[in-house]
Parts: C-alpha cells; sequence; structure tokens
C-alpha cells in the first residue's frame, strides 16, 4: 500500500484501501467504498494534483469538512458545519479568482422557478428553470421551502416527490448568481436557516422511501446534495452526475457533505469533489448514491 502526499495534505492511496487516506485509487474493480476505481491511477494522480494545486485552500477546507461528519446523528451539526467552510472559502481568494475570471453577471429572472401541486396524499414538487437546466437560485430556493413547508406541516400529505421539468433535474448552483452575496456570515444564516437540505432530510425521516427523487439530465452540485436527502432516488439510465464546486475554488454548500457521505462515505465524496469527475446511472447505483436507475 503506497499513499501519496498531494498538495494542502491530502492523501490519496494506491492499492488496497486504507482507512486513513483521503480515498484510494486502483485500476480493479474494488466494492470497497473507500476506494475508487479508475482507468489509469498515473494519469489520475497527475490530474489530482494539478486540481489540488490550482484550488489548495479548497481542496484542504473539503477533506477536513468530510473528515467531520458523523452520519449517525442528525444533519443539522454536519450542514452548520458545511455552511461555516463554505462561507470561509468565499472570502478566499480561490473564489475571488473564479470570479474576477468569469467577469459581471446577470441572473435571469424567470417565472415559477418551483412548481408543485397536490395529487391526494402526494405532493409533486418540480424545479421550473428549464432554460438553464433547473439551474438553482435564491427565488428557486424560497418557492422549493414554500413548497415543502406544506409537506413539513400537514400530516395528511404521506408522498412527496422531487423532480425538474425538462431536459435536466437540476443543474447545480446558477453561475450567474455565484457571488451577488458580499457578506459571507449573511449567506451561511440564510444557506442554514432556510434550509431545502434540512426539511427534505426531516421529511424523510418521517416518510422514508416515500420521500423520493426522480432524476435526469445533469445531476450535479446542489441539485445531487438535495437528492440525496431523500429516501429515495430514482435515476434516468443516461443522467450526468457530479459534484464541480471545487473548480469555483468551493466546496459543496447545499449539505452535500452530509448528504452524499451518508450514501457513499467520505472516500467517494471527497474524490467526487477532488477530481470533479462525473459518473453514469450505473456507476451511481453501485455505489449507492443512487437506489434505482429506470
Amino acid at each position: 500500500m503506497t499513499v501519496l502526499q498531494l498538495p494542502a495534505g491530502i492523501r490519496v492511496g494506491v492499492g488496497n484501501p486504507v482507512e486513513a487516506a483521503t480515498f484510494t485509487l486502483t485500476e480493479r474493480p474494488c466494492d470497497d467504498r473507500r476506494a475508487v476505481t479508475v482507468a489509469s491511477v498515473e494519469q489520475t494522480l497527475a490530474e489530482l494534483t494539478q486540481r489540488c494545486e490550482t484550488w489548495p485552500q479548497a481542496a484542504a477546507v473539503c477533506d477536513d469538512v468530510l473528515r467531520s461528519v458523523d452520519v449517525t446523528v442528525p444533519a443539522f451539526g454536519g450542514v452548520i458545519t458545511e455552511s461555516l467552510a463554505y462561507s470561509t472559502l468565499q472570502s478566499g481568494s480561490e473564489f475571488a479568482r473564479w470570479l474576477a475570471e468569469r467577469g459581471p453577471a446577470t441572473v435571469p429572472q424567470l417565472p415559477d422557478p418551483v412548481q408543485a401541486h397536490r395529487d391526494g396524499n402526494t405532493l409533486h414538487v418540480r424545479f421550473n428553470r428549464p432554460q438553464r437546466h433547473n439551474a438553482f437560485s435564491t427565488d428557486a430556493r424560497a418557492a422549493l421551502l414554500e413548497a415543502l413547508e406544506v409537506a413539513r406541516l400537514d400530516p395528511s400529505v404521506d408522498e412527496v416527490v422531487l423532480g425538474g421539468n425538462g431536459r435536466s433535474f437540476c443543474s447545480g448552483g446558477d453561475l450567474a448568481e455565484f457571488g451577488s452575496f458580499d457578506d459571507p456570515a449573511s449567506a451561511h444564516l440564510a444557506r442554514t436557516r432556510h434550509s431545502p437540505a434540512l426539511v427534505l432530510d426531516e421529511l424523510t425521516t418521517r416518510l422514508g422511501r416515500r420521500c423520493r427523487a426522480e432524476v435526469h439530465g445533469q445531476v450535479l452540485g446542489s441539485g445531487l446534495e438535495m437528492a440525496c436527502y431523500c429516501g429515495w432516488v430514482r435515476c434516468h439510465p443516461e443522467a450526468t452526475i457530479g459534484l464541480p464546486e471545487l473548480a469555483l475554488g468551493l466546496i459543496p454548500g447545499a449539505g452535500g457533505t452530509v448528504s452524499i457521505t451518508r450514501r457513499i462515505g467520505r472516500w467517494r465524496t471527497a474524490y467526487l469533489v477532488l477530481s470533479g469527475a462525473t459518473i453514469d446511472a450505473a456507476t451511481a447505483l453501485a455505489w449507492g448514491l443512487v437506489d434505482e436507475v429506470a
């Protein structure tokens, strides 16, 4: 077993998985959730090194947060830790560099960013910004919370189905909106006091697999993070799944360090963040990231 030290303190194992590594790479099929099977260990290590050298602060914070997650306790503490780390990175040089490279941006105001309707005791909630692959925005968060509150407060709702209109379930945070809040402390309070993830977690505690997500197309970033709080995730076979936040100098910020770690462990979660790689539905099913491919 070899453990290589990458920039920012990331440790990647090569060979048999070990508990202490951030994750382990292997070229052989492996069911151990501490390991990731890749086509070429050498090439993957080179790519990881380049990414961790480009975003060393975000990479280190990602590893710290994932190691602090306790999947056996309620989600709130982990979401708080994640959000504080996220706000720290929002104040950092790597996110500032990404904002400067992106340049000015305007968030399009689209009507009805979330649609909800009740069919008997089933509440259907759908992201409704199809022009932008349902990229998650502040107004979408508010509308999603409003819709989910119906199920949270009404015990006669015994099923919740979360989906997305158009070509994708949710492509993650709307990049045009990033940087529009210049106060990381206020952003932290907004994320944690108005968190769809925590409401979904509460609903799943009550409803189990009857709180489910049906995902397709792009299932990225915050979209994946929120879906994973549901008790059952049905995935279209051609979906594209990943966590792209590191390239912004950030980490997952919609509760994913908790929800995804619960499903696949901190090791494969770290791999998704640090590598920026996307996986297909079959891999997601094999890992336990989704529960059904259909």
